[in-house]
Parts: structure tokens; C-alpha cells; sequence
């Protein structure tokens, strides 16, 4: 099976699943010359030694001797095994399946239909035949546009598409690997050329099962993994991918290729996706934009709106739970709320990257020009229509922000509460009046160790801090020559020494004497009289003083 990289069918929080390991951006364009080659990885001395052509010159499949085998090797000789195996193109020439081809016509009056063959299916065991279809596949003379939907593609099926239709391998590794990209590639002026857009995106569907279980486990709560599924209120905000190579042409008319990631992973089918745009072509409003124009590019828009879709389904879904956390951080008010809020601001940091990268799709679809397309009417609704698609991108981010800024508000009267609770408890411990908790014993423990321990340093330097600061006087018993006594040290270093503490002990005293205001707490040594010999109540002359 072609496993896709960015989340496993393991649970969020598990000991045994790991980390996943963010998508290499690096390997995602044919503008980087090293395809699949890391620093430190060793060149291939064969092929670098190699005096064959590094430009093939591609098959013309008439006839054809099964020219579909060697590929990727027999078009792009740049990818040696070493690189076909690191970036899973290896795996996937492996793997023998059924694999469906939905195919999806748009005539040159902008109708959408499905041509008469309908789907193409292709057998584990008869692959030739499948290439027989492909070769002889031809597109007639009044479609505009057709459209493949690949379902479950297989190892075979997948030589075969990038031997048709010379796709470079970036598009099959950053399908497979789910890394973003988008390029455009084999620009011939009013010929055509290679669009490719690979594009992550969020999608919210019922929770059949649950997919994790918190635990209070500290080891599960380590490892967050926010390509993996997200389970919020009885919805998951699964991982999708919208992968689409477009190969724009005049003579031949147009071809977009639609890969889609195993049904096992609960993605975008390729038979819910051709209906879905099949029914645009319903739409008055694209109607009458498909008639007036014949740039295929639009169509990938179509696309496009169908992840804006789902992002907006989506963030619904996550304000509702939002909400509900914002519910329990009022009621509950306990430290494990702020690690599920912190697990939902990770993903939220997550889904905002991946609302970027859809952002930049659009803006590199508005950016690439048609080289086929001589009419500036076409570039004009080419750029009103991205121009929509990102407005909605800026109110989809506007709103993530809004989430985001509402998780760090809840997280913060958490944390508010939480404090303010230990302090009560704390306060009410040290006073008597109630025994405090076991969850706080141990803290209020090593806050009493940690001040005796300061207590212990300070009468340990006070001596010899003393010391210092007697020496240090310009006293005449030390320093000849000078004004100052140590009669004159001692004369204003003792008045005020006692006035500190006076003063101090009448700020301490309103637990002793709460009756009395500070102003009254400076007579505190006449309190303390009354209080000793009992005769504090016998004088009540006294509370009109002052």
C-alpha cells in the first residue's frame, strides 16, 4: 500500500508511535538540482561518470516497446535508485492493486460529461493492458479539458501516467510524501507546459470511533503530534490532500491528473471528487465563466475551492470546541484543562502553516500565466477569481487568530485560577484554619525547606558581612584623621533600629489587635501590657485616642 508520511492510523498520544517528522520542503521542487539527496548523502559515481544524455529524448509510443517500465529512470536520469528508493517512488513501483481512473470531460462550450469509456480499471495481474488503454487514449477534438481521477494508484499505474504524460517524479514523491509544492515546469512558448500543486489541507467528519483518549500519563503527554488526526466534540479534523498535476497544451488539448492518498486514511476519494466537480460544471455562475474561457487553469480554481470548503467546515467545528473548553476553563479550573489547550494551540500553530501554504497555491496559480493563452479577458478572470479565493483565505485566517487568541485567554484563567486557589489553601494553612490538600503539601514543603535554607545562608554571612561594614567606616578608632566615633555610629545606628522594629511590629500586630487601626498598633507595647496582666477591656477610654 502507498503510505503517505505525515500521520499514522496510531492514536495521537501513544509510547510507541513516534514523532512525524515534518514534510522536506527541500525535495519538493524540480528547481532544487538535487532531488532526494540530503547533505552528507553519497552521489552516484555511475552516473555521475555517465556520458548518456542527461535529457532523453522522450518516447513517441508508436509503436512502443512497454517504455512505461524504466520511468522515472528512462525520462529523468538524474533519479538514481538511491533516490527513487529515499523518496518512496520505490515502494510505490511495488505495490500491485486494483486502481480505478475516473475520467471527466470539459468541451470547448464548457459542458462537463463523462466520456463514453467512463472509468478506466486497472488489474494487478494485467498491466500491459491498462497501458494499451493509456497509449491509444486520445483527446477528441471538441473537449477542452480532461480530468483523471486516480483512485488507489498503483505501482504500475503510476510508471504509466509519468511514462504518458513526461511528469516529472516530484509530483508522484511530494503526492506520496504529502510535501507541499508548486511548480511549473516545461514552459514552451504557445505550446503548453507542466503545473503541479500539492496541497495539504483540513477536513472535519463525524468521530466513528475515538481516535485518542487523553491519558494522565506525563510520557503520552510528550509526544504531540498535530499532523495526526484531531479528535473535538464528537467531529476529528482529519489530514486531506489535493495533489493535481496539470498539463496545459493547444493541439492536443489539456490533461489534469487528480492523485489521491489510500482510502484507509479517510481522504478525499477520487469518485466523491469527480462528482463533486462534475456538479460544478452545474454552477450558472462558472458556466458562464468556462464559456468565455478556454484556459484549462481555471479549473484548477474548481479545485482549490474545494479545500476552502473544507477549511471552513472545519474551523466551524473547532470554534464550537473552543468554546466548550472555554466553558470548562471557567468551571473546572484544573491544571489538566491547560494541557488539552495546549495540545489545541499546537495544532492551531499547525492547520495556520497549512492555511499559508494554500494561500501561496492561489497566489501561484494567479501568478502563472498560461503560455498557450494569448487573451488578456482570460487573465483578467483568472485574477478576479484567485483575488475572491484569497479574501477567503484572509477571513479563514482572521478567524484562526480569533481561536487562538480565545485558547490563550482560557489558558491564562487556568493558570489564574490555579494559583489563586493554592494561595487560599496556602493562607488558610498557615493560619489553622483548615487542613490543606494533599496536591499542595508537597510544594508548601519545599517552599519551607527552600526560605530555611536562605535563613540558614544569612545568619551564616551576617557576622562576617558586620565585619565589612565596621571596617569599613571612617571612624576615628579605624581611620585616623576623620570626624566620626563609633559614639556617633551607635548613637544613630540604635534609635533607628528600634524604630524599624516598632514599626514593623505594629504592621505584623493587625492579627493580634484586628480591632485596632495602624495608628493605634504604634502604641502596641501598651496593648501587650493590657493583654499580659488581662486589663485590656477594662480601659475603653482608650479607642477614642488618636
Amino acid at each position: 500500500m502507498l503510505h503517505p508520511r505525515p500521520y499514522r492510523s496510531t492514536p495521537r498520544y501513544s509510547l510507541h508511535s513516534k514523532r512525524i517528522d515534518p514534510p522536506s520542503h527541500r525535495h519538493a521542487a524540480p528547481s532544487a538540482p538535487w532531488p532526494w539527496i540530503d547533505i552528507g548523502d553519497d552521489v552516484d559515481p555511475v552516473e555521475l561518470e555517465s556520458n548518456s544524455p542527461t535529457v532523453p529524448t522522450p518516447c513517441n509510443h508508436d509503436p512502443c516497446q512497454a517504455c512505461w517500465r524504466d520511468y522515472p529512470k528512462s525520462l529523468y536520469p538524474n533519479w538514481t535508485p538511491r533516490q527513487v528508493k529515499k523518496s518512496n517512488i520505490a515502494l510505490a513501483k511495488k505495490t500491485h492493486r486494483k486502481c480505478t481512473i475516473y475520467q471527466l470531460d470539459v468541451d470547448n462550450q464548457g459542458l462537463f460529461k463523462v466520456p463514453p469509456q467512463g472509468a478506466i480499471v486497472s488489474q494487478p495481474n494485467n498491466p500491459d493492458d491498462t497501458w494499451n488503454v493509456l497509449v491509444k487514449m486520445t483527446i477528441p477534438n471538441d473537449v477542452r479539458v480532461r480530468i483523471l481521477f486516480v483512485e488507489e494508484m498503483s505501482g504500475p499505474v503510476l510508471q504509466m501516467l509519468g511514462a504518458k504524460y513526461n511528469i516529472e517524479p516530484f509530483f508522484f514523491s511530494s503526492s506520496l510524501n504529502w510535501i507541499p509544492s508548486r511548480y511549473q515546469e516545461g514552459e514552451f512558448s504557445g505550446q503548453g507546459d507542466h503545473v503541479t500543486i500539492c496541497l495539504p489541507f483540513l477536513r472535519s467528519t463525524p468521530a466513528k470511533t475515538p481516535l485518542w483518549n487523553p491519558s494522565n500519563n506525563q510520557q503520552d503527554l510528550e509526544l504531540i503530534n498535530t499532523q495526526a488526526p484531531l479528535n473535538i466534540e464528537g467531529r476529528v479534523l482529519l489530514p486531506d490532500l489535493l495533489s493535481l498535476h496539470l498539463i496545459r497544451g493547444t493541439a492536443h488539448g489539456s490533461t489534469i491528473i487528480s492523485y489521491h492518498a489510500d482510502k484507509s486514511f479517510d481522504t478525499t476519494s477520487a469518485e466523491y471528487l469527480h462528482k463533486r466537480v462534475r456538479f460544478a460544471g452545474k454552477s450558472v455562475y462558472w458556466q458562464n465563466i468556462f464559456r468565455k474561457s478556454t484556459d484549462p487553469t481555471l479549473l484548477l480554481l474548481t479545485f482549490i475551492w474545494h479545500t476552502v470548503y473544507a477549511w471552513d467546515e472545519a474551523l466551524e467545528h473547532l470554534y464550537a470546541h473552543v468554546c466548550a473548553l472555554e466553558g470548562r476553563a471557567i468551571l473546572e479550573q484544573e491544571m489538566r484543562l491547560t494541557q488539552d489547550l495546549h495540545v489545541l494551540r499546537a495544532h492551531l500553530y499547525h492547520y495556520s502553516s497549512l492555511l499559508n501554504d494554500l494561500r501561496k497555491s492561489v497566489e501561484f496559480v494567479r501568478g502563472t500565466k498560461n503560455p498557450s493563452s494569448q487573451y488578456s479577458e482570460e487573465s483578467g478572470i483568472m485574477h478576479r477569481e484567485s483575488s475572491r479565493l484569497i479574501t477567503e483565505i484572509d477571513r479563514l485566517e482572521r478567524g484562526m487568530a480569533t481561536q487562538d487568541q480565545r485558547l490563550k485567554n482560557a489558558m491564562n484563567l487556568v493558570f489564574s485560577s490555579v494559583n489563586i486557589n493554592d494561595s487560599k489553601l496556602t493562607a488558610r494553612d498557615s493560619a489553622g484554619e483548615s487542613g490543606v490538600s494533599l496536591e499542595i503539601v508537597p510544594h508548601i514543603h519545599l517552599l519551607f525547606l527552600a526560605m530555611k535554607q536562605i535563613a540558614y545562608l544569612t545568619m551564616i554571612f551576617l557576622p562576617s558581612s558586620f565585619v565589612a561594614a565596621v571596617f569599613g567606616m571612617n571612624v576615628t578608632e579605624i581611620v585616623p584623621d576623620t570626624l566620626g566615633t563609633l559614639a556617633h555610629y551607635f548613637a544613630a545606628a540604635i534609635p533607628l533600629t528600634f524604630a524599624t522594629i516598632w514599626i514593623i511590629i505594629a504592621f505584623h500586630s493587625r492579627h493580634t489587635f484586628p480591632q485596632y487601626s495602624f495608628w493605634k498598633r504604634l502604641y502596641w507595647p501598651y496593648f501587650l501590657i493590657l493583654r499580659l496582666f488581662g486589663k485590656e477591656r477594662s480601659n475603653p477610654d482608650f479607642y477614642s485616642m488618636v
